[in-house]
């Protein structure tokens, strides 16, 4: 374990890119004194941002780069034109390098997923790694993947997502058999594609002493804690996520205008703020920015590319525990023993969101 979490950021990432990155870095540095930062980019435009915070200067490197992958570039282009070159790149790449323990990034999702594939490569049976991440549930968290490295998959990939959602949640919740859902449009086994439906029969034949597997789960089900992991191929699951953001957002929205609707309702809030506080804290999509490229050989984290400088911080904060509780070695470890299971299935269009 080093002395030091080592953490690479594309600094370029993002739609506000260096302004959010840099505030959100030095955000996660006053929680995690104990890191070092890379920082990846136009050199000009980040020590510009980083004049206004001298204590992540001091343990911040600059590493210059004239190419920024654009959040609306393919994933084939920003290949292409970004290998090597790109801020995007040279991040991922410090970690291959054992320059740095992790990547963080704010930027396109597709460029990031293939150029993370394409430098690191994935582990002994995974086709195509997956956005893992904890979802905030009424009976606590929840691991839930893909959502959004990539779109499509038939049964053995969602099986193979499912034993890597399996280890990481048996890791990050001390849970000895997790319980495994499959996101379905109903609860019943005829309901739903046939991809889905083969992957139920194939979760159930395996039988897996590691986890439960407890079949369908409704999207109302993810809220509900219905299972400690739920299983989505990338396309419905970034659906679900946006939703569920969007949802909170709208919500929080709703109760500030009713507090302040009457003065019956402004004297009601000033007795129930520390409740109010607490609720939009929970409420707040920011709070559990970070997903992990779950099924990669090193650590990459990815930030929703709109999010806010704490936002940004919570992502650094996820990077910085997989590397500060090995949670990387410990889930492999996990992979290794269901390594006769994973079956290894044909690429599949990356997402670009």
């Amino acid at each position: 374990m080093p002395q030091n979490v080592r953490i690479a950021l594309d600094a370029m990432g993002g739609d506000f890119g260096p302004s959010v990155v840099i505030a959100g870095a030095a955000i996660a540095l006053g929680r995690h004194p104990d890191i070092e930062f890379l920082l990846y980019g136009d050199s000009k435009l980040i020590e510009k941002e980083l004049a206004g915070y001298p204590a992540l200067r001091k343990v911040s490197r600059v590493i210059h780069s004239d190419v920024a992958v654009a959040m609306h570039d393919k994933p084939s282009v920003a290949l292409r034109r970004g290998r090597y070159k790109s801020s995007m790149w040279q991040a991922i790449d410090a970690v291959k390098k054992a320059e740095a323990d992790v990547t963080v990034s704010a930027g396109n999702t597709g460029a990031l997923m293939a150029m993370a594939r394409f430098c690191l490569r994935t582990l002994p049976g995974i086709d195509r790694p997956a956005i893992a991440a904890t979802w905030p549930t009424m009976r606590g968290d929840s691991v839930v993947l893909d959502l959004g490295a990539s779109i499509g998959g038939d049964a053995q990939h969602l099986k193979a997502l499912a034993i890597m959602g399996a280890a990481m949640a048996s890791v990050l919740f001390d849970l000895e058999r997790p319980t495994v859902g499959l996101l379905n449009i109903g609860v019943e086994e005829i309901k739903g594609g046939d991809e889905v439906r083969e992957a139920a029969e194939l979760l159930r034949a395996m039988n897996s002493p590691r986890f439960d597997f407890i079949g369908f789960v409704e999207g109302d089900g993810i809220g509900k804690g219905a299972a400690d992991v739920i299983v989505s191929e990338g396309f419905a699951g970034n659906i679900a996520l946006k939703a569920a953001e969007g949802t909170a957002r709208q919500l929080a929205e709703y109760l500030r205008a009713a507090m302040s609707r009457t003065w019956r309702s402004k004297i009601g809030y000033l007795f129930a703020r520390d409740a109010f506080k607490a609720l939009k804290e929970k409420m707040d999509p920011n709070k559990s920015n970070g997903g992990v490229f779950l099924g990669l050989n090193g650590i990459v984290v990815k930030s929703h590319g709109g999010t806010n400088a704490e936002g940004f911080a919570s992502a650094v904060d996820v990077g910085y525990d997989m590397v500060r509780y090995d949670l990387l070695t410990k889930i492999n470890q996990t992979l290794n023993r269901d390594a006769g299971a994973l079956v290894a299935t044909p690429s599949a269009q990356e997402a670009v969101s």
